[in-house]
């Protein structure tokens, strides 16, 4: 059993009334009772993932008695965007932002904070449905960055976009359908990188959003790198002009 999976009414009901963090919950598709209506009420008013699903789902997860309930919890504690970029501008710095458009490895997603942290990068913005969980593998393959760096978990990806570029911060995309290089982007300005899934990429509504849109360079037989990888190489481009 992962260490931040809780399940069972009651311990999730503690979890709640000790008001931490929680990533998602799983609830048995059909289950009806008082105790469950108040826990998805709870998770609606917190921004917290509700997916109902099979039970043989939530046996995988677990073969105790979980009574058709199962929670993961959160290592880590979400900032806000909103609180974060005045906060930098605030110190007299340039914010620099990497959002994450449903990259959902959790693996994947660790290396990548552990590139934003060591980068330089003043928080990773992911959204609250279609995100990887941030559980002990991703906390690890972070080697300690989850713990350092801010993490901005947001209902909708476009209001923060819009933030973003409201507040004096270019949205940059990038992807292999980009229209010029990262070499000839101008990032000695407030940034902010948007990186997309492995499966689909950017989703379109962004794209559009979008102030500029690169793509990496590859004179190689491949036309993708891992969203871990292509990160890193955007994100020390950053620091290259920077510095």
């Amino acid at each position: 059993m992962e260490n931040n999976m809780v399940f069972g009414i009651h311990p999730v009901e503690e979890l709640i009334k000790a008001e931490k963090e929680i990533d998602k919950i799983y609830i048995q598709n059909g289950l009806r009772s008082q105790q469950i209506s108040e826990i998805a009420r709870y998770a609606r008013a917190h921004n917290v993932v509700v997916q109902y699903v099979p039970i043989e789902k939530l046996n995988r997860l677990t073969r105790k008695n979980h009574q058709g309930i199962v929670a993961f919890t959160c290592p880590i504690s979400y900032q806000l965007i909103e609180e974060v970029v005045p906060m930098v501008y605030d110190e007299g710095r340039m914010p620099f932002i990497v959002i994450l458009d449903r990259v959902t490895d959790v693996r994947n997603f660790g290396a990548i904070a552990r590139t934003c942290y060591a980068s330089g990068v003043d928080a990773i913005v992911i959204p609250s449905r279609g995100s990887a969980l941030i559980n002990g593998d991703a906390m690890k393959t972070s080697a300690g960055a989850l713990s350092r760096i801010n993490v901005c978990r947001v209902e909708n990806i476009k209001d923060t976009i819009d933030f973003l570029k409201s507040s004096g911060v270019k949205v940059v995309s990038i992807s292999e359908k980009g229209s010029k290089n990262i070499w000839e982007g101008d990032f000695k300005v407030p940034v902010a990188i948007m990186m997309g899934s492995e499966e689909d990429g950017i989703s379109e509504a962004y794209l559009k959003r979008s102030d500029e849109h690169f793509l990496i360079p590859m004179p190689g037989d491949i036309d993708s790198l891992n969203v871990s990888v292509a990160t890193g190489v955007v994100c020390f481009e950053v620091v290259r002009q920077r510095l």
